[in-house]
């Protein structure tokens, strides 16, 4: 699956108030801005427009499930999206004018070939404003540039996507190793939220539950952007993922709230965030944890929850 992980930096023009957690709020700008950008027929509703399966908006936010068939099923019932915005780990809410800020893009599969239209969207989105209202309007930026594997990918002024390779081959091979290791530690850097048996997980996070979140993310990515599900003893892990124990954890829910323009009300979306180490034989699972480390895991993946860092102790 090819993987490409774009670093933004704006310069805002006004000062600007955003909250705490501000993944929901680039995703809805976002989204709004990509549409008015690619839209040619400048329809509100996606689903009986002519150019939708051409279209790269529906491509991005309104994925559609494949059809399934007798002789290939897909157990994904409903497909990730292509892409991750993460925002900055800090919850500051007010900046100067004059001020930087920086999040990053994370892009999945053919949703590279299309990063012109992505960044032209963000550049757009810095005249409409982003925020809540100050002095009448939403306080504007300016994207000075866009980064990405060491290299140059757009500046404010060029106005062009410069030539250059930046994505890698993701796939759990690349993440395989001879090492063995019997202690990990997961920083869950934004809330992880999840459902098991019909519940969200809000206090312990037991291994096999984790892995099982994991494995979804896993194979819906890679069906959807990659080369197919991978062959995979799915029972075989989940059930061996229960010997795995808890050694110490700091795991704790923590409730943020957004307001959701398409539902017109303001929703919680809490999760769990904290730390948690795991011991016994834990060299299987590594392969999982990198992958998911780099892709995220969970519900909301779009808005930069579910972010971690593995940590590896002897």
């Amino acid at each position: 699956m090819l993987y490409g992980r774009y670093s933004f930096s704006i310069l805002f023009e006004d000062n600007a108030i955003l909250p705490e957690y501000k993944g929901s709020t680039f995703r809805g700008v976002f989204g709004h801005a990509l549409k008015m950008v690619v839209c040619a027929l400048k329809r509100q509703d996606c689903l009986d427009c002519l150019l939708r399966e051409k279209c790269i908006y529906p491509y991005t936010f309104e994925t559609t499930p494949r059809p399934v068939t007798h002789d290939d099923p897909v157990r994904v019932s409903s497909p990730p999206h292509p892409y991750v915005i993460e925002p900055p780990d800090n919850v500051k809410t007010r900046y100067a004018k004059g001020d930087l800020f920086e999040f990053s893009l994370v892009l999945f599969g053919q949703a590279n070939e299309h990063l012109p239209y992505f960044v032209y969207a963000f550049e757009q989105m810095g005249q409409t404003g982003i925020g809540k209202y100050v002095s009448g309007h939403r306080p504007s930026f300016v994207l000075k540039s866009v980064t990405a594997a060491g290299q140059t990918v757009y500046t404010d002024e060029s106005k062009k996507i410069t030539s250059g390779h930046f994505t890698e081959d993701l796939s759990l091979a690349c993440f395989e190793t001879p090492d063995r290791f019997s202690r990990v530690e997961l920083n869950l850097l934004t809330p992880l939220r999840f459902k098991y048996e019909n519940h969200f997980i809000n206090a312990s996070l037991p291994f096999h539950v984790l892995i099982r979140a994991m494995l979804r993310r896993i194979s819906s990515l890679c069906e959807y952007y990659g080369d197919g599900e991978p062959h995979l003893d799915y029972r075989g892990l989940v059930e061996r993922a229960k010997g795995i124990e808890i050694g110490e954890s700091s795991i704790r829910w923590y409730d943020w709230r957004r307001f959701s323009n398409r539902q017109d009300q303001a929703m919680l979306m809490g999760g769990m965030i904290g730390n948690v180490t795991y011991t016994g034989d834990l060299t299987e699972f590594l392969p999982l944890i990198r992958f998911c480390e780099k892709v995220h895991v969970g519900k909301q993946t779009t808005f930069g929850l579910g972010k971690f860092a593995l940590k590896t102790l002897t």
